[in-house]
């Protein structure tokens, strides 16, 4: 899940102002005399219907100030993240440093499989109307890792009953580090509220896999 952010940058002095004193604030008539107008500060604009969301976060919500608040669902929450496998030969779960949030998380790490088969599922009603958004896996494959010469499915089921999927060669991808693989996107229309899947499976080519750890799915509008 996030949101999108402002970004405030002054102006720099133009080529042959060297030396001069520019001013923060251009002063005209009562100013002169004192009477500075100071701009408002921006108001944060929460995400839609972020209570609710926060009503399924595995993690403490810093609430003590708007700013915190703002700030960490800008970086985004993790959800329901005690639905995992119950299996653990085939996965752990690893706590890992999260270094864009400077904090720690616990990511899904395949153990060894040759049944690749992972699912999650979100309501739209909780994301805000006639916004268009993208859905990405963040994944890494850790070195060494095998078995991933078949290319893997990636789907996104949506509530209208349509599907978008395609293969990813895994193969061909960067060791030790985080990348995105889009799943989908998708308008929150009305057709398209309620509960969406977003799959990662790969059961055909029988091979046993090793080595890919999971961070989670990321929501976000699509600009």
């Amino acid at each position: 899940m996030g949101t999108g952010s402002s970004k405030y940058e002054a102006s720099e002095p133009q080529s042959g102002d060297q030396g001069k004193h520019t001013p923060l604030l251009q002063m005209h008539g009562d100013e002169a005399a004192g009477k500075v107008s100071i701009p408002a500060a921006p108001v944060l604009k929460f995400p839609h219907n972020h209570e609710q969301i926060l009503k399924e976060a595995d993690e403490a919500v810093d609430r003590t100030s708007t700013e915190k608040l703002f700030d960490q669902l800008y970086h985004g929450v993790f959800l329901n993240q005690h639905n995992k496998a119950k299996d653990s030969s085939y996965w752990r779960w690893p706590l890992i440093n999260d270094e864009p949030r400077d904090s720690s998380l616990v990511a899904a790490e395949l153990i060894n499989v040759c049944w690749l088969e992972v699912h999650g599922r979100f309501n739209t009603v909780n994301l805000t109307p006639r916004t268009l958004y993208e859905v990405v896996f963040v994944v890494m494959l850790k070195d060494p890792a095998y078995g991933w010469e078949v290319p893997i499915n990636f789907r996104l089921s949506l509530p209208d009953g349509s599907r978008q999927e395609h293969k990813e060669n895994m193969i061909d991808k960067p060791r030790a580090k985080w990348i995105e693989i889009p799943a989908g996107n998708f308008q929150t229309l009305p057709e398209n509220i309620g509960e969406m899947e977003i799959s990662l499976y790969e059961y055909d080519g029988g091979i046993w896999k090793k080595g890919l750890l999971i961070k989670g799915v990321l929501i976000r509008p699509k600009h």
